[in-house]
């Protein structure tokens, strides 16, 4: 790469690359993977442990004080009342990956007292780099990311989730696809939330959305498309998503668009992670949703410009100050 990364940002690629080598060399020997299931159709195999130490090793040897928020083992190691916490999914697309199809990625983020000022995805499939620091950009490898710039939702190509929990209500998740199915281009779910988000950033998708999500999932992902000039918020546009179990993710315009289908729908996953295992919302998302959605609960009226608009994306706002 190219661009100077910030100090902690290029400790987060360098341990994300660390996991990706474990991870491709595991893709080697899918037949002799440990595989155990947390619950039905939610795996955990020993490389997700191994790439997750791995990160978790290299980020504390270089920040010992900061905090540790990781899917396998949660808040175990680290400092748990620091400022700084890691947000660490060693694996994302665990399913995909003991199945050989080659989507899946790792995905780290920093959080300074909530907010997101630092995000790495690396897919060791393709040795795709996606990278964003608060207030400079976000980028694949050396190209800096745009969202898509699309202003009809019938020309959009939409990603999403599909349920696979126990408890999910896949009568809700099949309203959802019903309404929005016939409004848009298509819908895509290749099995990687993480990866999603920056398909997003990247403009090949238009718009993602999905539930049941937890912060690993999201965190590095959403820092990635507001710096490429895109929104993320719940499915009522509000920015407290991290731990609301629900993420719409798109450009601004398709954004708006998305808001008043899916606002009927918010809060349909019960929130399940216990209060020591959360991630603070991040608050920076609020004034970029402003200009798509009200932080209310009802769903967003429109105007006639958020439908047919003039395309561009809007840059992405100055960050607050940090010590970054």
């Amino acid at each position: 790469m190219t661009q100077t990364l910030h100090p902690m940002l290029n400790i987060a690629v360098k341990a994300a690359r660390a996991a990706g080598a474990i991870i491709n060399r595991g893709s080697m020997d899918l037949d002799l993977l440990k595989i155990n299931t947390k619950s039905p159709n939610d795996f955990v195999t020993e490389v997700d442990q191994l790439a997750e130490e791995a990160i978790i090793d290299t980020l504390l040897q270089a920040y010992p004080s900061h905090g540790i928020l990781a899917e396998e083992s949660g808040r175990e190691r680290g400092n748990k009342n620091s400022d700084f916490v890691w947000i660490i999914d060693p694996l994302d697309g665990t399913t995909n990956f003991i199945h050989g199809f080659p989507v899946y990625c790792v995905s780290i983020a920093l959080t300074f007292r909530g907010k997101v000022e630092q995000a790495v995805v690396y897919d060791p499939c393709r040795n795709d780099l996606f990278v964003a620091s608060r207030g400079r950009g976000a980028y694949l490898n050396d190209k800096r990311l745009r969202v898509s710039r699309r202003t009809r939702l019938q020309d959009c190509l939409i990603g999403t989730g599909f349920p696979f929990r126990r408890g999910d209500n896949f009568q809700r998740y099949m309203k959802m696809f019903e309404t929005l199915m016939p409004l848009c281009a298509g819908l895509r779910r290749p099995g990687s939330a993480a990866l999603d988000l920056c398909y997003v950033a990247a403009g090949y998708y238009d718009a993602f959305f999905e539930t049941g999500l937890s912060p690993w999932d999201i965190a590095a992902g959403s820092l990635i498309i507001t710096e490429a000039g895109g929104l993320v918020g719940n499915f009522t546009g509000e920015p407290d998503f991290l731990n609301q179990r629900e993420i719409l993710a798109g450009s601004p315009r398709i954004y708006g668009q998305l808001v008043p289908l899916l606002s009927p729908f918010t809060r349909v996953i019960q929130e399940e992670t216990a209060p020591a295992e959360t991630a603070p919302a991040d608050p920076a998302a609020a004034d970029a949703t402003a200009e798509a959605a009200p932080k209310v609960r009802k769903p967003l009226r429109l105007r006639k410009k958020d439908v047919e608009g003039d395309g561009a994306a809007p840059a992405a706002g100055p960050a607050e100050d940090a010590p970054f």
